[in-house]
């Protein structure tokens, strides 16, 4: 004969409750980890973006470095980098000053509409320093007021 023990039946539902309330409480950690895990995921691609525009914005200024001669040519109240175009002669043989700004901007310009979703871009000169000054579309909502920008300044 089987023993019982007394107030067993009472008990019999208590351990299927215990697993459902741990399964909630698992649950609940589990979508903060994946929101913690989003954030991460937002806050890289953010430093990714800023760590391209650092590159980009040294890459113009060691070019316009380089060409002392034609430097205000870069400015884009000269010639709006986008307006830049491919300079042949500066790749096989030689070319003037001029052509080497021109060739430069575009091919700076074509990296930055590929690295930089829908970015702005800036040349100015006040006095003797140089800016840089880069802006992209960070949340890529259409809304120009709250990007994130970039600017560098430098005196040649």
């Amino acid at each position: 004969m089987e023993k019982s023990w007394p107030g067993s039946q009472a008990q019999s539902g208590f351990t299927l409750l215990e697993v459902l309330i741990s399964l909630v409480i698992l649950s609940i950690g589990l979508l903060g980890l994946a929101g913690i895990q989003a954030t991460s995921l937002k806050d890289n691609h953010t430093a990714y973006n800023r760590s391209q525009a650092t590159q980009l914005t040294y890459d113009i200024t060691d070019r316009m470095r380089a060409n002392k001669v034609a430097i205000d040519n870069y400015l884009t109240s000269f010639m709006a980098s986008t307006a830049a175009t491919a300079q042949a002669g500066c790749l096989i043989a030689g070319c003037t000053a001029t052509e080497m700004a021109q060739h430069d901007l575009y091919e700076w310009q074509t990296a930055f509409i590929d690295i930089l979703p829908s970015g702005r871009n800036t040349i100015t000169k006040a006095g003797d320093t140089y800016t840089v000054m880069l802006s992209w579309d960070e949340d890529r909502d259409g809304d120009n007021t709250n990007d994130p920008e970039f600017q560098a300044s430098f005196q040649p």
